[in-house]
């Protein structure tokens, strides 16, 4: 397959790969996986043994903290054996009332190799409940309604359905659908009940934006946000039932993006408001409020102003307080303020951690629910009173057989890059693990689309830290540890620094004697593999092995292509290959493109059959080229989950296995014997 792009031919060998009807390319994909299957026979006791370790840490029949809505508390449990949580609620009291199993997923996953949940939105009389599912993992999600009276489907089923929100009275449906080739969310529709048809009511045509409908806090209005991921704008109406018109509250600018949220405000508290985080004055975003009958430029208020170290990451209104999600040096941190009051912080003690908003569907209340994890704090619930400085612990993940979190340790280093840019590095480790050069390590990255990689907590990481693996993680540019400017710094034209700056991090750890220097595998996901891809480009040498699960690597082809999912959308991440400039950005780094003879690490390679984000065919091209240019012995495997798509397998179950996979590999390749 030959192209011609800026006057110059580029010939792609295993283009082919892309055709799924063809019969070579599944008996390719499925000799690939026997190959693998093959190699890691002799690493299965391991992968045994790590399942089991894995799956003795999980209490397995559980229950989430139960959730109070319009006098029904909602949860979801989950029991021994089952691949998939069951969603409940009880009437009146938690403790007394009579359960009602609103969606059983192990029931609708019955004779099915995947099930995932995309919506699940109850009427706020309790009566009806809206639902979407998808079971071939290719993110296409099938709308239903469920009368909870009886338990029975209503006539109704809509396909490609990505957000959903009922009118105060639930007789009516609004929902968005994405469109049949590129899986751009473009379409809202309304839903009468009883009737047969349904009112197409907007269509977003710039390619580049997409659509979502959803309800304020306050239920008193719905909102239909459009954006692309430089800018958006959001059309609102009245929550009830008929035919009010929608309308535009700030029309789109170029590179300006906001959000809304609604106060209908009370005595002393002003006029009935939108509270509006918006980036107009600054990347970083400001709050302001403009009355809801006058929502212009000129009427917005400034409630707390831009900061450059400081990025407001989202808010949410309450009845008499305003919650603010914020972002300092890296950190998550949660504001909270009355309405007419002055802010104040929720303060947790250690260095690295992950503070956000839990499940608060309810509007007037003195308390709210926050999740608060860190690399050695499991996932923990609490309830915040919103005056003071009171909170109580409601859940904290259980690690079964016992943990002891002063065992281990949690730390935040910093990288130089070669332009003086300082990179965080978060890692933990078994206390007792000495700083002398010799210790294996896992180092992690992502570091695209402004998304800050989560520290997060994970028993499953104890049998890593138990056999003495440094786990680390590189919030490289392009990320958004620090902000929208982080995020800028590592996307379009910048790119390259996303993958120095990672670079750079496994060097400080070589350089603190943390880890030892030929014993780092390091591992990324979606644009996360392509992080992984061009750094075995750049530095082959650096590292003893690669998991790259689905990975980014083949830029500059799927790029090239807009009837693709997502590809116009991302061109403002990565640039448009039809302008030569940038075009040349992605070359540089493109991980299929930049292949050459040499020595590579060990590299275990994970893709999905019904992949919608990142192509089966990305990986499985990678993989065959890499296997004529690689000049080494170290083992390339590449396994194709043929049912399951972007997030592997869907079952808790299966998923584990994957895990146990991944990690004998690890342990394999970075000589770590126990």
């Amino acid at each position: 397959m030959t192209t011609v792009r800026h006057g110059e031919s580029f010939t792609d060998d295993f283009g082919w790969l892309r055709d799924k009807d063809l019969p070579e390319t599944i008996a390719y994909l499925e000799a690939e996986n026997q190959y693998a299957a093959d190699y890691l026979t002799g690493q299965a006791e391991r992968q045994e043994q790590l399942y089991h370790e894995m799956l003795g840490r999980i209490r397995e029949t559980d229950l989430s903290v139960p959730v109070r809505l319009n006098g029904f508390w909602y949860y979801s449990r989950t029991v021994a054996g089952k691949q998939y949580a069951i969603h409940c609620r009880r009437a009146g009291e938690m403790t007394s009332g009579v359960e009602e199993v609103l969606l059983d997923l192990n029931a609708l996953a019955a004779g099915k190799s995947f099930m995932s949940l995309g919506n699940f939105v109850v009427s706020d009389d309790g009566q009806l409940l809206a639902y979407s599912t998808d079971d071939s993992g290719f993110r296409q999600y099938a709308l239903a309604i469920k009368d909870l009276r009886t338990g029975e489907l209503l006539d109704f089923r809509r396909d490609r359905v990505t957000s959903v929100a009922w009118t105060l009275d639930g007789r009516e449906l609004y929902y968005t659908v994405e469109d049949d080739t590129t899986k751009r969310s473009h379409q809202l529709w309304r839903h009468r009940l009883g009737e047969p048809s349904d009112a197409l009511i907007h269509e977003e045509v710039d390619e580049s934006f997409s659509v979502h409908v959803g309800r304020t806090r306050s239920r008193q209005w719905l909102v239909l946000q459009s954006g692309s991921h430089t800018t958006s704008e959001s059309r609102v109406r009245p929550a009830g039932s008929g035919e009010t018109d929608w309308r535009v509250l700030l029309p789109r600018v170029p590179e300006i993006e906001y959000d809304i949220e609604h106060h209908p405000g009370r005595e002393g508290q002003g006029r009935d408001s939108f509270i509006i985080r918006i980036n107009d004055t600054g990347r970083n975003f400001r709050l302001a409020r403009a009355p809801v009958d006058d929502v212009r430029r000129e009427s917005l208020v400034e409630m707390l102003p831009h900061r450059d170290e400081v990025m407001i990451e989202a808010h949410d209104c309450f009845a008499n307080h305003l919650v603010v999600t914020e972002r300092e040096g890296g950190i998550s941190q949660l504001v909270v303020a009355r309405i007419d009051g002055l802010p104040r912080r929720l303060r947790f003690p250690e260095p690295v951690y992950e503070l956000y908003m839990h499940a608060n569907p309810e509007w007037d209340v003195s308390a709210i629910r926050v999740g608060y994890q860190s690399l050695v704090t499991p996932a923990s619930v609490y309830e915040c009173s919103l005056d003071t400085d009171e909170r109580t612990l409601l859940k904290q993940q259980e690690v079964v057989g016992g943990y002891d979190a002063t065992r281990f340790i949690s730390d935040r280093l910093q990288a130089r890059t070669v332009d003086g840019t300082l990179i965080p590095v978060s890692l933990v480790r078994r206390r007792d693990v000495a700083a002398d050069g010799s210790a294996p390590c896992l180092l992690e990255g992502y570091g695209s689309y402004g998304y800050p990689f989560p520290v997060a907590f994970s028993s499953n990481r104890l049998s890593l830290l138990e056999r003495g693996v440094v786990v680390a993680i590189a919030h490289v540019r392009g990320g958004g540890e620090l902000g929208k400017r982080w995020h800028d710094a590592g996307r379009l034209g910048n790119k390259m620094n996303t993958f120095t700056d990672f670079v750079a991090c496994a060097e400080l750890l070589i350089a603190e004697q943390i880890v030892a220097p030929d014993r780092i595998v390091i591992e990324g996901g979606s644009a996360g593999g392509l992080l992984m891809g061009a750094v075995s480009n750049l530095r082959p040498e650096l590292f003893c092995g690669v998991i790259s699960q689905v990975p980014f690597v083949d830029v500059l082809n799927t790029m090239s292509d807009p009837t693709l999912p997502l590809t116009v959308g991302e061109y403002e991440e990565w640039g448009n290959p039809a302008i030569a400039e940038e075009f040349e950005w992605m070359r540089r780094y493109c991980p299929y493109t930049n292949l050459a003879q040499g020595m590579y690490p060990a590299m275990l390679v994970r893709t999905s059959l019904n992949d919608s984000q990142v192509m089966y065919w990305e990986p499985a091209k990678y993989v065959a080229k890499l296997r004529l240019l690689k000049r080494d012995t170290t083992p390339l495997l590449f396994l194709t989950n043929m049912g399951a798509g972007h997030g592997g397998a869907s079952g808790r179950y299966d998923r584990l296995r994957e895990i146990a996979g991944d990690y004998a590999f690890l342990l394999t390749v970075a000589d770590v014997s126990v």
